[in-house]
């Protein structure tokens, strides 16, 4: 399976609480990085038939009609599979029936909407607009494609009532797909700058359980992740089965034969072809320290003869596992290891026990 993400790093707007969108629109910057993402593309794709494409940012439906031209253009250039998964990312304010069909005649499949919020009082924390038809514009994306929308909670000010009408309003339009996050107050933005503090842990516990049980008849599938049955991200999947993916564009990030790399941060760099800022071929060790602490955050989990197909290794013999299902921090069945639901909370607990393992010397 090969997926490919490209990054498009420019906004029209830039979000108190986020630091993601490296740059505001700029039409003729943004015309010189396409020219560049052209050519890496050209010069680093291996002609492999693609299964999944995320255009993601940033916010790519802040370019124009010309520029999204150009973007196509070189999407064009890839070998897809004839039922790819292909994601575009939107912000619910660029929605309109011109754009819908845009995408649709160039064969994406699945939107992705930065909404955050409905409520208008924070959204002016995060610094976002309101849109006042917002419930229209998804209900329009959802005639056209399968729908994400990624949902943000434990806002600063924000109540267990605030997000049950977030929760009510989404579980009504009836969309495929919800990706809830939890808002860490960055380093470098305005909320941070301005000396606004997170939420209580006790809070946002609460708020994460009001989640999971008003998400009930979605399928859980990752800690983070809300989908109807058969409608999981499977380009997602493909990071968190630590699966090869391409990563295009500045910031990006790929993993291509148990090379992981990083993309350069400077525009500079980029718009003269100096795409790599580093990379990392990983060891056995680090392969499988990976799947353990990618695969866990599945709730499912991370499937035994997958993992020994892959690596050769019982999964049942690893020390660690046999000690955290001892202490049932980790539970099995038949196919599959996972952490407990009650757990998935504070799973991160439990996924540093597998950093610095030498698994090599396991039989």
């Amino acid at each position: 399976m090969t997926s490919i993400y490209i990054h498009i790093p420019f906004c029209k707007k830039i979000c108190n609480y986020c630091d993601f969108c490296k740059f505001y629109y700029n039409k003729d910057l943004i015309d010189k990085y396409l020219n560049s993402l052209e050519k890496e593309v050209k010069s680093r794709y291996k002609k492999e038939l693609v299964d999944t494409i995320y255009i993601g940012g940033g916010t790519p439906s802040c370019l124009d009609f010309e520029q999204q031209g150009k973007l196509f253009t070189i999407i064009n250039e890839l070998k897809k599979n004839s039922n790819i998964e292909f994601t575009f990312e939107c912000n619910i304010e660029d929605i309109n029936d011109k754009l819908l069909k845009y995408l649709k005649n160039k064969g994406v499949t699945r939107l992705s909407i930065g909404l955050q919020t409905f409520n208008k009082r924070l959204l002016k924390i995060l610094g976002r607009n309101y849109t006042d038809n917002a419930i229209e514009k998804i209900e329009s994306a959802n005639r056209y494609f399968s729908v994400n929308i990624d949902l943000i909670y434990a806002i600063p000010g924000q109540t267990l009532k605030d997000l049950e009408k977030d929760l009510d309003t989404l579980i009504n339009l009836d969309v495929d797909h919800i990706s809830a996050y939890s808002l860490i107050i960055e380093p470098h933005t305005k909320l941070y700058i301005d000396n606004i503090s997170n939420i209580s842990d006790e809070l946002d516990y609460q708020m994460y359980q009001l989640i999971n049980d008003k998400l009930k008849e979605y399928n859980h599938y990752e800690i983070s992740n809300y989908a109807k049955k058969g409608k999981e991200s499977k380009h997602n999947l493909t990071y968190w089965n630590n699966d090869s993916y391409y990563g295009f564009g500045l910031s990006s990030s790929g993993y291509i034969d148990d090379i992981r790399y990083d993309n350069t941060k400077s525009i500079n760099k980029y718009l003269i072809d100096q795409y790599i800022l580093n990379e990392h071929r990983l060891s056995i060790n680090e392969q499988i320290e990976n799947e353990f602490i990618l695969g866990l955050r599945k709730i499912e989990g991370i499937n035994k003869k997958k993992f020994y197909d892959k690596y050769h290794l019982n999964i049942n013999k690893i020390p660690v596992v046999k000690k955290l299902l001892e202490d049932k921090k980790l539970v099995e069945s038949d196919d599959n290891i996972y952490i407990p639901c009650h757990l998935i909370y504070t799973s991160n607990d439990i996924l540093v026990k597998f950093l610095g393992i030498n698994y090599k010397n396991i039989v």
